[in-house]
């Protein structure tokens, strides 16, 4: 999952929040140099990869773009995700994606000088572009896949990842509604366990 999915799926606890949007920026057990709670939010984002990676939903998913995309097809289906995620968000909670987006900006401008290096390089781009709230449109989503295209090191064809998804909207929607709710409830019960065990998830 994308960035817009991880912090949906943080709860509300700030320090989870933080953490499962910094993971991807921590390796490893770097991750002991943060308090406890962004620990859980790091867990709780290696963890929610683990399981996206592993649903059949997704893996069959992946077969359908991995022709087209290689290496890369799992990237353009997280965008693709968060896309229906944000598009569809009144499905998914009551808070406006607006306030939401807001919201977390707030969460992690108030701890930037512990979030790691790259964090604090991509996070006032994505806020000045609101990443979050613009992958709810096509377009928007379109200049994120191009951005990604031209930082990849391997020819990608990220460029040509929104023509795919709207040539076949239908086909990942359908594959996004048969997801995510397992992911959700999946995620939900994990920050369940950790609070009942002490914060002391594996990874």
């Amino acid at each position: 999952m994308n960035f817009l999915a991880h912090l949906y799926l943080s709860d509300n606890d700030p320090d989870i929040i933080i953490g499962n949007f910094i993971a991807d920026h921590v390796k490893g057990r770097k991750m002991d140099r943060y308090r406890a709670g962004i620990q859980d939010g790091i867990r709780l984002h290696r963890a929610i990869d683990t399981y996206t990676d592993t649903h059949l939903v997704v893996k069959d998913t992946l077969e359908h773009l991995r022709p087209g995309f290689r290496k890369y097809a799992g990237v353009a289906l997280d965008m693709f995700f968060d896309h229906f995620l944000a598009s569809g968000w009144p499905a998914w909670s009551a808070e406006p994606l607006e306030v939401f987006t807001v919201r977390m900006y707030r969460v992690l401008m108030g701890s930037f000088v512990i979030l790691p290096a790259r964090t604090r390089t991509m996070l006032p781009f994505m806020m000045q572009h609101n990443w979050l709230l613009h992958y709810r449109e096509i377009e928007g989503l379109n200049h994120a896949l191009n951005g990604m295209a031209r930082r990849t090191v391997f020819r990608s064809n990220l460029e040509n990842a929104a023509g795919e998804l709207q040539d076949n909207y239908g086909f990942y929607r359908e594959r996004f509604n048969l997801f995510f709710p397992d992911l959700k409830q999946y995620a939900a019960d994990y920050v369940q366990n950790m609070i009942l065990n002490g914060g002391r998830q594996n990874t």
